[in-house]
């Protein structure tokens, strides 16, 4: 490991969620660390430590096809220089104590992972590689042109000799571009094509590979061609089907190519993840105010769906994704968080709600997955509607059950009757049941009594009127079906914790 070199991390951990987690637990390259790819057990991480060359590696103990103590033992064997750190919950001082006798360095227990201490163990570990101490970020002048490009996108200040700079871009304007070649299909598609529909008369051109298939390029001319270079920049695609092609504006030093990456081209390239159809991207092509979404009501949501009014509440949800596809300045990790969450808290809800949810739960994995893998924000949205459509198919049967269909009709009944003076035996009346036959159907296919039941609905809508409208309190208990103030008020404390009153107050203040 050079003096100016990042210090790489490879995750090994066969849970999605705990290996986004740690990634954005820290900004890494401003701490001098650059993850460079991730495993879900042992066998990949193997295979990826030839291909990424790491310098420390993070893997979870217990993992399916090669665990964390077998792949300490051949990374030991193997690679001796890399420096491992070790995942494990409370119950696995076994095989920790195990790894350590094969050289790990130090171990992290899940439960108290956080940013600090997750920090504080990565520089334990950098300072036993050798030339990371002392890392400095200023650089020294003596970089070639392609060396000091490339650490000015990474975020370093670097000093290069001005005569070297001029003679290298001798013209008074630049351009920042990035071309993204992942959606690219033909395979005889090089640098050298690249470099070749770059070119222009009168313009100097520099071409970084950032990444296998994203390339980023400086382009210097003189201002008054600034117009033809952007048209020549736009025909690129018929040349080079499916190339993406992202501008800065123009710029006049050298100098400022870390500050336009950063600033310009870096949110531009993010914003591309909710626009995938635009090949050519310049910032003009954005509102300079993006679209406000609204917070996504989960207590609406939540209320719908345990209700068992599904269809209300995920159109709701799609309604709301396509809304949220909009904001594209939203950070691509909390956009596909928020899908994520949503699939998670359906799969949650209809467990809860006594669904069979084993088919489910395979799709659960595989949607969370394809999300947080996706490319745009079309793949994520589309996902999430596949995932409904398979809950569609998961209820399906229990909803078209007699005594499903019959529980909803009763629950539908109280939401649309709960203010009228109802009672057991007249609501039993209603569907010619027997009373005391409705009282025990109602708790075994509901989990609640009728009466805590009717309770719990009339105190949700009594909320609803105590912070939405100024009508005096001892008027809304009559509203919501209690003609006895006293018994009102005994019920909403019971069921909210505090008085009506006081509600009002901490929900108004």
């Amino acid at each position: 490991m050079t003096e100016n070199e990042f210090c790489r991390i490879l995750i090994v951990d066969d849970e999605v969620l705990i290996r986004q987690g740690i990634k954005y637990y820290l900004n890494w390259e401003e701490e001098g660390f650059q993850i460079v790819g991730e495993a879900s057990n042992g066998k990949e991480a193997l295979e990826l430590i030839e291909e990424t060359d790491p310098h420390i590696v993070i893997t979870d103990i217990v993992m399916p096809i090669m665990d964390g103590e077998e792949l300490t033992k051949e990374i030991k064997i193997k690679y001796p220089n890399i420096e491992i750190l070790i995942l494990s919950s409370f119950g696995e001082y076994d095989y920790v104590r195990s790894t350590f006798q094969s050289g790990v360095v130090d171990y992290i227990l899940k439960p108290k992972l956080d940013a600090q201490g997750l920090l504080a163990v990565l520089k334990r570990a950098q300072e036993k590689i050798p030339l990371s101490k002392n890392k400095k970020k200023v650089l020294d002048v003596d970089l070639s042109i392609g060396q000091a490009i490339e650490k000015q996108i990474k975020g370093y200040e670097v000093g290069v000799d001005e005569e070297l700079t001029l003679n290298t871009f001798p013209y008074d304007s630049f351009f920042l571009v990035a071309i993204d070649l992942k959606s690219v299909t033909a395979d005889d598609v090089t640098l050298e094509t690249i470099d070749r529909n770059l070119k222009l008369n009168l313009t100097k051109t520099f071409l970084y590979q950032q990444e296998q298939s994203n390339y980023v390029a400086i382009l210097n001319f003189n201002k008054e061609y600034e117009p033809e270079v952007i048209n020549r920049l736009s025909q690129i695609e018929k040349t080079i089907p499916q190339v993406a092609i992202v501008l800065s504006d123009v710029f006049s030093t050298f100098n400022e190519i870390g500050k336009v990456y950063k600033e310009e081209l870096q949110p531009m390239l993010q914003y591309r993840f909710y626009f995938p159809e635009k090949s050519f991207v310049q910032n003009s092509d954005f509102p300079k105010e993006p679209p406000y979404c609204d917070p996504f009501n989960l207590d609406r949501f939540t209320e719908d769906f345990t209700r068992g009014r599904f269809d209300l509440a995920l159109t709701y949800v799609r309604e709301y994704a396509k809304i949220y596809s909009a904001c594209y300045t939203t950070d691509i990790a909390e956009f596909k968080s928020f899908f994520g969450n949503i699939i998670f808290n359906i799969s949650i809800l209809l467990e809860n709600m006594e669904y069979d949810v084993k088919e489910l739960e395979s799709v659960k994995y595989d949607s969370l997955q394809f999300i947080e893998e996706a490319n745009t924000a079309t793949e994520v949205v589309k996902q999430l509607h596949t995932f409904i459509d398979e809950f569609y198919k998961c209820i399906e049967q229990k909803r078209n059950s007699p005594s499903q269909s019959n529980m909803k009709k009763l629950l539908d009944y109280i939401q649309n009757h709960y203010a009228e003076p109802l009672t057991l035996t007249g609501v039993a009346t209603h569907f010619h049941f027997n009373p005391s036959y409705l009282s025990n159907y109602f708790s075994v296919h509901n989990k609640e009594g009728f009466i805590e039941y009717l309770n719990k609905i009339r105190v949700e809508e009594a909320t609803k009127l105590l912070v939405q409208s100024d009508v005096p309190i001892s008027e809304i208990g009559p509203m919501v079906g209690y003609s006895d103030h006293s018994y009102f008020s005994k019920m909403f404390k019971k069921i909210k914790g505090m008085s009506p009153s006081q509600y009002r107050r901490k929900t108004t203040s």
